[in-house]
């Protein structure tokens, strides 16, 4: 069995509530997810594994030395955890309801690169980053840190499938389907105009928001995005040009739906968009930008001119060997909803906005 598959198999176990057996070179961690496993009589984990910025949250570290919010902490407490209690310590949406909780200790961790992929599984399966550790439960799946990085390698995704898509910004237009076998999300380019080498495009990175594409909200600004550069790039099309959209399935920047609407929670509380990703316990930004340009270098796309404010998406796409020729700024005015979001991206995320 493929180590991609390995994955795979983790991912959906952890979905399901089931153990898991993480190993890596220095050593396997049983672990049970504390937010989805079911109740069982007698269910009980001397130590929990959960993230930096929620040890830090729980008075275990001091949350600015934490330089990588989302890295595994092994803790325990003066009696085995209860599944109750993993849950309620797993979610920051209880720490105003149970504030004094504790006291806890960290452990150190022998099996450090374990811990740290399932950090990474947590994310990629979309469920808050805590484990009980050693349950005694039969695992279902087990997966190491090498077959993470089979998964993750942007190579392993291919075109599916392409067709004619008149879309209301630009009748000449064409989708393109991409899938890797093992990977539920299936990604999309939307081309409009005529490709063609004597021409570079204007492409657009754009992470699926289903709140803001679809549903119109006003809490980010990615519908107006989404909208403005269509008709940017059908600009282009229409002088000659063409443009490509990327449409990436990494809802909340790689967090998932519903740990994004828990930072919407944790936003109404008066964290800003990066505190509250961090006291999830993941990281404000997860994007997986290996794979956006594995879809250009399918496409045929090296050269290009990239519609965006922030300078690291630049930076990045030039790190994976994609000649970026000038950046396009693509800025739309604020409303009374997101105005604190943009103004953290500007403040905390280096985003470009006047």
């Amino acid at each position: 069995m493929s180590g991609s598959r390995n994955v795979a198999l983790a991912l959906d176990a952890l979905r399901h509530g089931w153990a898991i057996r993480v190993t890596s070179a220095d050593g396997a961690l049983d672990l049970l997810p504390a937010e989805t496993a079911f109740a069982q009589p007698g269910i009980y984990a001397a130590r929990l594994l959960i993230s930096d910025a929620r040890a830090a949250t729980l008075k275990l570290a001091n949350q600015r030395d934490a330089a990588v919010p989302q890295a595994p902490v092994l803790i325990r407490g003066a009696d085995p955890f209860s599944l109750s209690a993993a849950r309620n310590l797993a979610d920051p949406a209880q720490d105003l309801g149970s504030p004094l909780r504790g006291p806890f200790k960290a452990d150190p961790i022998e099996a450090v690169e374990a811990a740290t992929a399932a950090m990474e599984l947590a994310r990629l399966a979309g469920i808050l980053p805590a484990f009980m550790v050693s349950t005694g439960i039969e695992t279902a799946a087990e997966v190491s840190a090498a077959d993470l990085a089979q998964f993750k390698d942007p190579l392993n995704l291919t075109i599916q499938a392409r067709a004619r898509l008149p879309v209301h910004a630009c009748e000449h237009a064409e989708i393109v389907a991409f899938r890797a076998r093992d990977d539920l999300r299936e990604h999309v380019a939307l081309i409009l105009g005529t490709q063609t080498s004597e021409r570079e495009p204007l492409v657009r990175l754009h992470s699926e928001c289903l709140t803001g594409d679809v549903l119109g909200s006003l809490k980010c600004d990615c519908g107006p995005q989404l909208d403005a550069a269509l008709s940017q790039m059908a600009q282009e099309a229409n002088a000659g040009g063409w443009g490509v959209l990327l449409y990436l399935r990494q809802e909340g920047r790689g967090i998932g739906l519903v740990n994004k609407l828990r930072a919407y929670e944790l936003q109404d509380q008066g964290f800003d968009t990066v505190d509250a990703n961090e006291r999830l316990g993941l990281p404000s930004e997860a994007r997986d930008f290996p794979v956006a340009a594995r879809m250009l270098d399918l496409l045929g796309v090296n050269r290009l001119r990239l519609l965006t404010n922030n300078p690291q998406k630049v930076a990045t796409l030039q790190a994976l060997g994609v000649e970026v020729t000038e950046r396009v700024a693509h800025q739309l005015p604020a409303n009374p909803h997101n105005q604190r979001y943009l103004d953290t991206k500007r403040d905390r995320t280096g985003h470009l906005l006047l």
